[in-house]
């Protein structure tokens, strides 16, 4: 069973009679995705996840759950720690250079899970990539990478189009994760998409998609030997099922879990939940296109005021969460402090707003999508607003038919979304209302935050880049593009056999994960 330990021939006859009986997984099937000769023989890791990840392309991916998941076969050259702190991975070393350029020394002796050494034609491959394809969910936070420039091959510069203050912080996040540029050159980008390589502890198994991904240890990595034989995330977007399965014994940590869930696992002998501070903040995006009815100010704050947020935290995530009119929360950089921890619920006034927005009989239809995820927060929200007048849609969505249609912007007036900030910083939150970004998803359009937003990419001052990023906080908390809920708690469940602590990032490096024998 996955998540125990597990030797020798009596884990073979396991899988075996598992896999035998799976009628989604037979052995007649070709894809490479879908069959691997390799299981692992001694300790397992298991995970069970809220999600699927989206693919094996590290830069065309734009969630949290994915990159927990690929950052364990991708290394970054470097890396954030959990309190933010720069550690040397693939890079052993960086200096500014000048204004424009970072130079990077780069470790040697390093193989990626094929065999090929790791390069700087590597980075310089993966990099432009991910700054020049427009196609690829990540290109936004690489833009502005110009050029790559290979000195040797272990040194390479890096060249932006002008000062960035954020370029390391972009290093640390998935679309900076090192690609194989001689094995994707030699057999195409869609062959790596089926049997991929990276240069991290763990290798490449099996995906069944929209059920697990399985990963088996990289005896060669340069690091030293990983801890586990093999890590399995499985896809378990039901939080009652994520429960079940922990209590069964077949994951090791579930994650996403409710308030409602912890006093069931933490009854069970050999089971406990574990909480931390996320940088996620829970929230709702509003459409302001034309002919929207929260095109309307006064309809978009009447959302605001219809929603008791502190309710929202005492009974659904049971106080494990903070009431914010913000999205950077404290840690980041660029955080306003005076709208964090504030909240302006008033249903009566909302029920004004509706009526002198011309609503005197009936408030506005407005649909309302959300991820399964979030069904209850959906739920309830959706009454809160009904009752102030609104008549609400409510559409629950599985997590890949909600990313589905995030990704091509198709919600309607608004939908319900857990932001986190992998950059640590403001713009990570806010480029989304540039006027080209905004574009068929919001449509927000404001000078004067564009004007903030642009100079502040490239600010190098950082205390005024701070006030320009406080700034336009003040005015997206008037504008209401969104609104805002609460900063949430990761609360997990976790199994005696492992030894976890949950990260501000919401990262799951195996190798950071204890075994307990």
């Amino acid at each position: 069973m996955m998540g125990r330990w597990l030797t020798g021939s009596i884990v073979i006859g396991i899988i075996a009679s598992i896999f035998a009986g799976c009628s989604v997984n037979s052995s007649s099937s070709t894809n490479p995705m879908e069959q691997s000769d390799v299981h692992a023989t001694g300790r397992v890791l298991t995970i069970g996840t809220t999600a699927d990840i989206e693919s094996f392309d590290p830069p065309n991916n734009a969630n949290t759950v994915s990159e927990a998941v690929l950052v364990n076969m991708f290394d970054y050259l470097l890396k954030n720690d959990n309190n933010q702190h720069k550690i040397p991975v693939l890079a052993t070393s960086w200096k500014k250079t000048d204004d424009n350029t970072w130079r990077f020394n780069l470790r040697q002796g390093v193989h990626f899970h094929n065999g090929d050494p790791f390069t700087a034609a590597d980075v310089k491959y993966t990099l432009e990539r991910v700054a020049k394809d427009t196609s690829l969910k990540q290109n936004s936070y690489f833009k502005n990478i110009a050029e790559v420039r290979v000195i040797d091959d272990y040194t390479v510069d890096i060249v932006t189009d002008g000062p960035d203050p954020l370029l390391l912080n972009r290093l640390c996040k998935t679309g900076a994760g090192m690609l194989p540029s001689k094995y994707i050159d030699t057999n195409g980008i869609a062959a790596f998409l089926n049997q991929p390589v990276g240069t991290g502890p763990y290798k490449f198994g099996k995906w069944m998609k929209n059920d697990r991904v399985e990963l088996v240890r990289n005896d060669e990595y340069f690091g030293g030997k990983p801890k586990w034989d093999e890590v399995v995330f499985r896809a378990l977007p039901d939080s009652a099922v994520r429960v079940s399965a922990l209590l069964a014994g077949d994951i090791d940590i579930a994650t996403g879990l409710l308030a409602t869930d912890s006093k069931r696992i933490n009854e069970v002998k050999g089971k406990t939940i574990v909480k931390a501070p996320i940088q996620r903040v829970l929230q709702i995006i509003l459409r302001m296109s034309e002919g929207s009815p929260t095109a309307d100010p006064k309809v978009r704050e009447a959302i605001d005021l219809a929603i008791n947020k502190q309710s929202l935290v005492n009974s659904i995530a049971g106080g494990a969460g903070i009431v914010t009119r913000t999205s950077v929360t404290p840690g980041n950089f660029g955080a306003n402090l005076s709208l964090y921890k504030q909240a302006l619920y008033n249903p009566s006034k909302a029920k004004q707003l509706l009526q002198a927005a011309g609503y005197s009989t009936g408030g506005p239809e407005i649909h309302l999508s959300a991820s399964s995820t979030y069904k209850e927060y959906a739920s309830r929200i959706s009454a809160m607003l009904d009752q102030v007048g609104f008549k609400t849609k409510l559409d629950v969505l599985e997590p890949g038919a909600f990313m589905e249609r995030y990704d091509s912007k198709a919600f309607k007036e608004a939908f319900i979304i857990g932001i986190g900030n992998s950059l640590f910083d403001a713009s990570n939150n806010f480029n989304r209302y540039l006027k080209s970004a905004a574009v068929g998803e919001t449509d927000y359009n404001n000078p004067k935050t564009e004007r903030l937003l642009q100079a502040a990419a490239t600010n190098t001052d950082i205390t005024l880049r701070e006030k320009q990023y406080q700034e336009v906080q003040q005015i997206l908390a008037v504008d209401r593009p969104a609104v805002y809920l609460f900063q949430m708690e990761g609360i997990y469940g976790m199994d005696q056999r492992v030894r976890f602590e949950p990260r501000k990032d919401e990262m799951f490096y195996a190798e950071d994960i204890i075994p307990v024998s």
